[in-house]
């Protein structure tokens, strides 16, 4: 009882065993009502060619690929000049559809072809439902995450040859303008879609029925839930999340995990006979206002605002010295309506633990900027301690990192931000003179970093307003609840709860998102039995949907007070 689940999942009522396991019963249910036209859409990042060699078993007499249909590589990346950039990192947010880069005359031939046709027709790959709707239309999704990790072992961009390019390059184009595409494109056939196909494991695709899986993502919507967190190593990567999260030992460190971040995260839904992996954001996408309540997704769309994610360096080393960037400036620059407003909420330390934060009193920003410069290019190191503040960390400590704040961990802390969801916008100005596991120099960018700096955000200002804003909200015999951020400036509002008893919470219209900081395990109950008993382990990050309304959380461990952090749109 109490170890953290690495692989939560969603069990889905009413469609029990209607899973379909394996390439051969796969495609002996598509085809069983010897149909005509089969369309299989697919997210990019599909291995194509896994895919297409089982369905070329089926013998049709035409065989359509998208990427045939689709511009050269040269006119679409010529075409994207603009938001690609040059920068490793950033790139400008693309707005467009995948008809940008259909060839149009192609298309038409593919659809005169697909018309005149009398046998078996099979249409596949990204965007085949532009040519037809078909007979039957399957979906084939993928995890970002695991797109992420085709692109370290040489997947190239969509409909790009970039194999061996920097896999910096590669994330950015997929985030900036792929992913926002397909996304675009998935939600207008995602009512239309037969079947969905899970194909992120090799050789070991998963299929349900479109029903069941739309009907699984509104259970989802109207229960707690957890995303699955995937875990990564890092060059200041430390040792806390291996024992706790039971990593493999035999890896030198983890520094990076995701739980809680919709965007990147993905969802298991539990059909008893099979689960199915799907990306969290079909789940953002498909129920926004049950997810996320309606003021919500008013303000931001069908986004989800909020993310919670691990940054690891006990017995590891500092992050790198960095800032985010004001609203006005990410807007202007990528395309981003809202910033990466973040804090650090300390979950553990060893000795000597310490957060950077905020300027020193009579810094000189000219001074600054050109010491960093400097020691970027190897002139020399740059001494941190003579611009920036330097706070002790002990655990349960909460420092509040409004954008345009200049910020990182030491080494000995473990993490939990609670964040906006932007989060590739980190400005490092130092990086301790490391190179990457790459091998590779990480990426500075002190010109961007030296435009957004609030040189106003010295000693006294910080600590008076970033360093452990914490007030009592209520007390009672069962639980006390306190105010612990984030700052003013920041749109998301976090709360602690120290629990011995049970709390009742209202989520007020807008998306919950919490974490059990302290104690072994804790259970989320419906006052009104609208969904099952949820149950959390320590660490462990976890959703309440807006449309869930009202939710009871108490300890499980006989005896033990548990303290869970809570994180809501004001």
């Amino acid at each position: 009882m109490g170890k953290y689940n690495k692989h939560p999942k969603t069990v889905i009522k009413g469609y029990e065993n209607s899973c379909i396991l394996g390439y051969k019963d796969i495609l002996k249910t598509l085809c069983a009502n010897d149909i005509k036209v089969l369309v299989i859409d697919t997210y990019p990042g599909v291995n194509d060619e896994e895919v297409i060699m089982q369905l070329e078993t089926l013998n049709p007499s035409l065989f359509i690929n998208m990427k045939d249909i689709f511009k050269s590589e040269e006119v679409i990346t010529e075409q994207l000049k603009y938001h690609l950039t040059d920068d490793r990192v950033f790139g400008k947010m693309y707005f467009g559809e995948i008809m940008d880069f259909i060839d149009e005359d192609r298309l038409q031939e593919a659809k005169t072809m697909v018309a005149q046709n009398e046998g078996f027709v099979i249409v596949y790959g990204y965007g085949a439902s532009l040519i037809t709707k078909g007979d039957i239309l399957v979906y084939l999704d993928m995890a970002r995450w695991e797109i992420q990790m085709r692109y370290r072992q040489g997947l190239g961009n969509y409909k790009c040859s970039n194999f061996d390019e920097d896999v910096l390059k590669k994330y950015k184009r997929a985030f900036f303008i792929e992913w926002r595409v397909a996304d675009k494109h998935k939600m207008t056939i995602f009512d239309e879609v037969d079947y969905f196909i899970d194909t992120n494991r090799k050789n070991d695709p998963k299929m349900v029925s479109g029903e069941a899986l739309r009907e699984g993502l509104k259970q989802i919507s109207r229960q707690p839930f957890r995303t699955v967190p995937y875990f990564d190593p890092g060059v200041w990567g430390g040792q806390w999340m291996k024992e706790v999260c039971d990593l493999d030992r035999t890896k030198d460190n983890f520094a990076w995990s995701f739980d809680g971040v919709p965007e990147e995260n993905s969802l298991f839904l539990d059909f008893e006979n099979g689960v199915i992996e799907i990306p969290a954001m079909d789940l953002v996408l498909y129920q926004p206002k049950s997810l996320l309540g309606e003021q919500v997704y008013a303000r931001f769309g069908a986004e989800f605002p909020i993310r919670f994610d691990f940054l690891d360096t006990i017995e590891g080393q500092n992050l790198s010295l960095q800032v985010h960037p004001l609203t006005e400036y990410i807007k202007k620059q990528f395309g981003m309506s809202y910033t990466q407003d973040e804090s650090y909420y300390i979950l553990d330390t060893k000795e000597d633990a310490v957060v950077y934060l905020g300027l020193k009193d009579n810094v000189d920003p000219e001074e600054m900027i050109h010491d960093l410069r400097r020691a970027n290019l190897g002139e020399g190191t740059f001494n941190a301690e003579k611009y920036i503040n330097k706070f002790p960390a002990k655990k349960h400590d909460h420092f509040l990192i409004p954008a345009g704040t200049c910020h990182c961990s030491g080494t000995n802390t473990m993490i939990l931000e609670i964040s906006a969801t932007p989060y590739i916008f980190t400005f490092k100005l130092w990086d301790w003179g490391r190179v990457g596991l790459d091998g590779k120099p990480r990426p500075v960018h002190i010109d961007h970093g030296k435009e957004v700096i609030q040189w106003d955000r010295t000693t006294s200002w910080v600590k008076d307003n970033l360093v452990n804003r914490i007030y009592e909200v209520k007390r009672t015999d069962a639980y006390v609840e306190e105010h612990t951020g984030l700052h003013e400036l920041e749109f998301i509002e976090t709360r602690r709860y120290w629990i011995e008893e049970e709390v009742t919470i209202q989520t007020k219209g807008t998306v919950n998102m919490l974490n059990l900081v302290e104690g072994t395990q804790a259970v989320i109950e419906s006052p009104n039995n609208k969904f099952s008993p949820y149950f959390v382990n320590h660490a462990e990050t976890f959703i309440l949907p807006a449309s869930v309304k009202e939710y009871v959380i108490r300890p499980v461990v006989e005896n033990e007070k548990i303290g869970i952090i809570r994180a809501y749109v004001r």
